[in-house]
């Protein structure tokens, strides 16, 4: 259509296209994105809320500011002392050995360990030439994570923490969830050396650094921390394995290794290994020579653990568990317990108590006789002795030189530190000092046939008044040789002889034959009032069996420093002067023969050796006793009570020589018969017998001229000479 113009107006889309706009505009709505919807109006905070928040970040600001500064401050702290720590640490090869003083190592006469004294060192070990099983041991008990951490576990001290809670006890009481890194702290004091000035023992140096405590946690954390920056970790293992205590005066793997197996920490098998590693809980209370059940059963623990982590197969388990380890012969048999206390005591106390040095003792003792002793003693007091008693016992045993192989102080043998009766008891001697009397009497020159009266007697005691001596039997046998006067011990009888041939003389013979402890000086002396040791009276007997010398017991042959070729010195003991003639301690040998074979001895008597000894009882029989002696060996037996009341129905005859005979069954066992060194009887009855019965009211009376018969003079002499042909 045209304008009024005649010209065409302008097209108009909408118009034309009426319809089609809508989907278009319909299109153009639909692309543009949905209106929001209005946010609510914000509620405003009320001013109380507002100033509670406000606090609150304000605290919150200032405590997280003081947190940071104070971790920052302690971080600082524990850099320095880690720092300060490192810096002191010495080199590894410082600190292996952990001792203050030095060992004793003692050796029998066969030249194998039977005791140790002061706590020993095998030897620096490390943890490349230690067992493989004894390392894996220890990792797997102690600290399995020992590998991975950095001397501080918080997992294991949290778990220490709540294992004490849970059980009763203070946080870090009982279980610490110490690493072995921390242990080492302990072990080395955290860097404090022992000072005696400071602490009145080494034990009670060491308690305080075994203590625990919040105070020590913290010391050991950065000292921990320290050994991780200076040392590698198989260093730090190598420290704990030389200077861990592991019971039985051992300190280290390798001392407890040779002390309870006898072998070395670098040969240990499985079961070993475990045993070892379970010591380090208590090492007292675990060691196999306390408790072996005690120390199997936690070895079992230590296998598990084992097998758990992996260090054994169950094939390898298995077997060892069925297997458990057991003690080496020598830790096991323990003996010579008493024996090894002697010869410390004998030995100058800076090479042995105190010494600095580690030394090694060569000695006299024979273990198959010790075992043979200990194992007589058990019999018989398993099999005679009523259960229950008390009664103590003693047996030495040595050879005529003095060279003791074998002694028991006390009933319980497997001990050490104990009281010894043989060395340290000093107890009547009673009727056992009676061959002194008869050897001073002999060495005069009257002879085992030489007559003596037993009859009643009374003397007159300066200061004391009289004194009438009683025999054991209440008998008397009127004249009796000096031999049957012995073999029967005849108390009348020998007080005669010990007047006759003077009282100074006894005590002089009995001094130089070893009676080292004051004789008294009364008669009595001659009855075995004074007091003695077992071992200095079996000593006095073995100068009778080597001859009639002196004999100082002894027990050290030799002793040296360890790693010296030289010794320092030799035996300090063996035979000395001759106090008897030759001919005299033969005679007396006989004599004393005559004892066991037709006298109070009897029970002794052993088949296919000759034997020579005498029985003794004291006052109210308080002490027993048998002195003895075959070719071979001497051996003494006591006994009594610790706290000197009487025995019940036992006398030097009896049970004393019942021991001594079940002892030398043993050690003769399987040894040639040999006879004693004694007199023949035609050396002296081919010549008339001299006579003896005189009685006496004095105390003292002088020595005859060796060579010379004693002379009576009294009515009873006179008739005995007339009747026996002597002068």
């Amino acid at each position: 259509m045209a304008g009024t113009d005649g010209r065409r107006g302008p097209l108009v889309a909408e118009k034309r296209y009426a319809g089609a706009a809508k989907p278009a505009a319909a299109k153009k709505a639909a692309a543009k994105p949905p209106a929001k919807a209005p946010r609510p109006a914000k509620r405003k905070m009320g001013p109380i809320r507002r100033a509670i928040l406000g606090v609150f970040g304000f605290f919150t600001r200032i405590i997280w500011g003081a947190a940071w500064r104070l971790g920052a401050v302690l971080a600082l702290i524990l850099g320095l002392a880690t720092f300060y720590y490192y810096s002191s640490l010495p080199p590894v090869s410082k600190l292996l050995d952990g001792r203050y003083r030095g060992s004793v190592t003692l050796l029998d006469r066969n030249d194998q360990v039977f005791a140790w004294r002061g706590e020993t060192f095998g030897g620096q070990i490390t943890a490349q030439n230690v067992s493989p099983w004894l390392r894996d041991a220890i990792i797997a008990t102690e600290d399995r994570r020992f590998y991975h951490h950095f001397g501080v576990s918080p997992r294991g001290i949290a778990s220490a923490i709540a294992i004490n809670l849970r059980e009763g006890r203070g946080p870090l009481e009982g279980n610490g969830g110490s690493t072995i890194t921390q242990q080492v702290a302990k072990l080395l004091c955290l860097g404090v050396a022992y000072d005696p000035a400071q602490w009145k023992t080494e034990a009670a140096y060491e308690d305080d650094c075994r203590s625990g405590g919040v105070k020590r946690k913290i010391k050991e954390i950065p000292y921990a921390l320290a050994m991780e920056v200076k040392y590698s970790k198989d260093e730090i293992l190598t420290i704990y394995l030389n200077r861990a205590y592991l019971g039985a005066g051992a300190r280290g793997f390798e001392a407890a290794a040779q002390r309870y197996f006898g072998v070395s920490a670098a040969n240990v098998n499985p079961q070993q290994a475990a045993m070892l590693a379970g010591l380090l809980k208590a090492p007292s209370r675990y060691a196999p020579t306390t408790n072996l059940q005690r120390s199997q059963e936690r070895a079992g623990m230590v296998l598990a653990l084992m097998h758990e982590q992996g260090f054994l197969t169950d094939r390898e388990w298995l077997t060892a568990r069925e297997a458990p380890a057991t003690l080496s012969e020598a830790a096991q048999a323990r003996a010579g317990g008493y024996f090894a206390d002697w010869v410390m005591d004998t030995t100058p106390d800076f090479l042995s108590k105190q010494t600095t040095e580690d030394v090694i003792i060569h000695t006299t003792l024979d273990p198959r006789i010790q075992t043979a002793a200990e194992e007589a003693l058990k019999a018989i007091f398993e099999t005679k002795v009523k259960e229950g008693s008390e009664a103590e016992a003693a047996v030495v045993v040595m050879s005529a030189d003095g060279a003791v192989r074998a002694m028991i102080g006390g009933r319980k043998t497997k001990v050490s530190g104990a009281f010894n009766r043989a060395t340290q008891a000093k107890r009547q001697t009673g009727s056992t000092f009676k061959p002194f009397v008869y050897a001073a009497a002999l060495d005069m020159g009257w002879t085992p046939d030489t007559i003596v009266e037993d009859a009643p007697l009374t003397i007159n005691v300066k200061g004391s008044g009289p004194w009438s001596p009683k025999n054991y039997t209440k008998e008397f046998l009127g004249p009796i040789p000096l031999w049957k006067a012995l073999a029967e011990s005849v108390n009348t009888a020998t007080v005669r002889v010990s007047q006759a041939v003077g009282l100074d003389a006894v005590r002089q013979v009995a001094s130089d034959f070893g009676f080292a402890s004051d004789l008294a000086a009364g008669p009595a002396v001659a009855l075995g009032v004074s007091e003695s040791t077992l071992i200095e009276m079996t000593g006095a007997f073995a100068g009778i069996l080597n001859g009639g010398s002196s004999v100082k017991p002894y027990g050290l042959t030799e002793l040296r420093l360890k790693g010296d070729n030289e010794p320092l010195f030799g035996a300090g003991g063996g035979m000395g002067d001759r106090v008897i003639s030759e001919k005299a301690a033969r005679e007396l040998m006989w004599m004393m023969n005559q004892g066991v074979e037709l006298g109070t001895g009897r029970r002794a008597r052993l088949d296919g050796h000759q034997v020579a000894g005498k029985t003794g009882t004291t006052q109210a029989a308080r002490d027993a006793w048998f002195i003895g002696f075959t070719a071979d060996y001497v051996a003494g037996v006591w006994m009594g009570y610790d706290d000197n009341r009487p025995l019940s129905g036992v006398t030097g005859g009896g049970l004393p020589a019942e021991i001594w005979h079940e002892v030398m069954t043993r050690v003769e066992e399987g040894v040639p018969g040999t006879p004693l060194p004694m007199a023949d009887p035609s050396e002296w009855r081919s010549a008339p017998a001299p006579v003896f019965a005189g009685e006496t009211q004095s105390s003292g009376g002088q020595p005859r001229p060796q060579g010379q018969a004693p002379r009576d003079d009294t009515i009873v002499g006179e008739i005995l000479r007339a009747l026996m042909g002597g002068n």
